[in-house]
């Protein structure tokens, strides 16, 4: 969920006119996340170099970079870890996997390693100002086909 939220919260700061500036009680309440969580999440991205703060009247947060700049990707390394859904397939928190005699070989780890590539190739090519652009001209719903129903 920290990666949603923490998307979303970006996604809000992405909007708004350059140089302003939000209260995360106004991402909050906008973007129907719990406050206390918010802030959490908001300090993670000030930290990883996604936001700027400033305290105070006419304060809040805004983004560090311009939407375009922003990998999905990245943002959700930082709050999430990493993106692949095994350890062994992982790129930057490999670990081999005890029952497994050859990594190389394994069935398992091989497919894992598609679906990583996968994942990181779309997280990674999205922008902010992409999902900004999806947000505003919502495609249709996917078909989903479930085959053998």
């Amino acid at each position: 969920m920290k990666g949603k939220y923490g998307l979303k919260a970006l996604l809000h700061l992405a909007a708004l006119a350059p140089g302003g500036w939000a209260m995360s009680s106004e991402i909050a309440a906008d973007r129907e996340i719990s406050k206390k969580f918010l802030d959490n999440i908001l300090g993670e991205l000030r930290s990883a170099g996604f936001v700027t703060t400033k305290k105070g009247r006419g304060g809040g947060y805004r983004l560090q970079r311009p939407p375009a700049e922003v990998r999905v990707g990245h943002v959700l390394r930082v709050l999430e870890g990493p993106l692949a859904p095994i350890r062994c397939a992982s790129r930057t928190a490999h670990l081999p996997c005890s029952d497994c005699p050859d990594e190389a070989a394994c069935s398992v780890r091989l497919l894992m390693l598609d679906v990583r590539n996968a994942i990181t190739g779309v997280l990674d090519e999205t922008s902010l100002a992409d999902m900004l652009e999806r947000e505003a001209t919502p495609a249709p719903a996917p078909r989903v086909v479930i085959s053998g129903a």
